[in-house]
Formats: structure tokens, C-alpha cells, sequence
């Protein structure tokens, strides 16, 4: 004879007579749990995460479903853990004598979304400190780089790129170029600001490049323009990467706004089922079994 799944016993649910309509301590302990739930769930998906990563390098994996997987698991772990912690709450609750069916259930969901709040707010708490003792751990180690960086020029690199001197070049070079490379770094500098290095920079420039390097006024010309349109892209690209970053973020803080939503409903719906599963005195006889 196979045992059911669920066994319903009616009993006497516990009365609650301290006159306060608020269960701390059941709330508490569904906070704990859904903050518990959470946190293995989330490691567990940091490792799945991982495997991501690694398969995101083969060129058969598109950006796109990596992102779907994360968020999909990212409601999982919310809806669920918040849903078990509001149904343990629900299921703890006391009952207070002479309330209706309606007004029962009104007060589970109220206490399931309680819960919801307070794992929240304990999340935030752990995020925050999380961060912060990231932030501690890696302030020394990016000292030293932000100081390279900012001891720097931006625009270094397309200044060697315009005064390196060929192999066919037709003059010797100047000796010492530190001065007129400040100078054609400020020109490109400035028109990082203004948006375009006007023409009779671009002249100048090309003479510059000339005179130093040993390559014919054609030649000079020809390199100046080359770097330009180097610039332009490089410029271009940081746009479009810094476009991608934003509407990522937008996208990611919708995607979690609407979990959230979605798992105060889930919150609120289980924490009910958890108190009429208590007034009901619902026994899960397979799955609590003595041994």
C-alpha cells in the first residue's frame, strides 16, 4: 500500500493572545532561511556562472543566451528562496482567536511579505559590505596603477605612432623629440575635447612629423591622416563600448526590479499556503517520515 504524498489532519491551530498582530519570531526565522536559501543558491550559480564564461569562448555561444541563463537563474533563486521563507513564516505564524478566513490569510501574506523586505534588507547589508571589503582588499594593489595612469599621456600611443622613424627614411632624425612630442600631444588633446583636429593642425603636424622623422612632406601628410582616422575609430569604439555598458546596466537593473516584483507576489502567495497549511494541520507524511 503506497504511503500519499500529503496527509491533512485537522487540528486546533495555536492561538495567539499577546494582542499584537506581528510574528517577529516567525518572521525572523523565514528571513533566515530565505537569506540561507539565497546565499547557496548564488554560489552554486557562481560556479555555473564560471562554466559560462569558459563556453562563452567558443564561437558557437552568443552574448544573448549567456544573459538569459543569468537572469532566469537570477529569478529562480529570488522567487524560491523568498517563497520557502515566507511559507516557513506562514506555517509558524500564531493565529489570533476570532479573526475570519479573509483576515487570516490577509495577515500570512502580510507577514510573508515582511519577509521579503527584511531579506532584502539583510542582502543589502551584505552586499554593501561586501563591496566595501573588496574595495579595501584591492586599494593598494590599483595605487600603483592609478598613478602610472594618470602620470600618463592618453594619447602617448598615437604620438610614438607618429614619430617613429623608418627604416627608409630619407634624413636622420632629431635627437631629442620630447618637446615637439608635448606638443603634438596637446594638439591631439585638444582635438579629443573639441570633437576634430582642424586643418591647419593636421598641417602642422605633418611638418612636425616631417622634420623629425626624416619622411617626405607626402609621406608626413599621409601619416598624420592615417593616425587621425586611427583616432577617430578608437574614439568611436569607446563610445559604442560605453553605449553597450549603459543599456546593459538599464537592462540588468529592470531585469532585477521586475524579479523583486515577481518574488513579493511568490512571497505573499506562499506565506498564505504556509498558514492554511497550519490552521489545517497539513502533515507531509513522505517527505517528514520517522525513521
Amino acid at each position: 500500500m503506497s504511503i500519499p504524498a500529503m496527509n491533512e489532519v485537522v487540528v486546533t491551530a495555536e492561538q495567539d493572545t499577546s494582542g499584537t498582530f506581528v510574528d517577529w519570531a516567525a518572521i525572523i526565522a523565514g528571513i533566515v532561511l530565505a537569506s540561507a536559501i539565497s546565499i547557496v543558491l548564488l554560489s552554486f550559480g557562481s560556479a555555473i556562472g564560471l562554466g559560462f564564461v569558459n563556453f562563452r569562448a567558443g564561437a558557437d555561444v552568443l552574448p544573448f543566451w549567456v544573459a538569459l541563463a543569468a537572469a532566469l537563474w537570477l529569478l529562480w533563486v529570488q522567487v524560491s528562496s523568498f517563497m520557502a521563507g515566507a511559507y516557513l513564516t506562514g506555517r509558524l505564524r500564531k493565529r489570533h482567536e476570532g479573526a475570519t478566513e479573509h483576515e487570516v490569510d490577509v495577515r500570512d501574506g502580510a507577514h510573508g511579505l515582511l519577509v521579503w523586505g527584511g531579506a532584502l534588507v539583510v542582502g543589502a547589508i551584505i552586499a554593501t559590505g561586501g563591496i566595501g571589503a573588496a574595495a579595501s582588499a584591492v586599494g593598494s594593489a590599483t595605487a600603483a596603477v592609478t598613478t602610472a595612469v594618470s602620470n600618463a599621456e592618453p594619447d602617448a600611443y598615437f604620438v610614438d605612432t607618429l614619430f617613429r622613424t623608418p627604416a627608409t627614411a630619407t634624413a636622420a632624425p632629431v635627437a631629442d623629440s620630447t618637446a615637439v612630442r608635448a606638443e603634438a600631444g596637446r594638439i591631439i588633446a585638444t582635438g579629443a575635447v573639441s570633437g576634430t583636429v582642424s586643418d591647419a593642425d593636421k598641417a602642422y603636424l605633418g611638418q612636425l612629423v616631417a622634420s623629425n622623422t626624416g619622411l617626405s612632406a607626402d609621406e608626413a601628410t599621409a601619416r598624420v591622416n592615417d593616425v587621425m582616422t586611427a583616432i577617430d575609430t578608437a574614439r568611436a569604439e569607446a563610445a559604442r563600448v560605453a553605449e553597450a555598458a549603459r543599456r546593459t546596466g538599464v537592462i540588468a537593473a529592470f531585469l532585477v526590479a521586475a524579479s523583486l516584483l515577481v518574488s513579493a507576489a511568490g512571497a505573499f502567495w506562499a506565506a498564505q499556503q504556509g498558514g492554511n497549511h497550519r490552521d489545517k494541520g497539513t502533515a507531509f507524511v513522505s517527505v517528514f517520515r520517522r525513521l
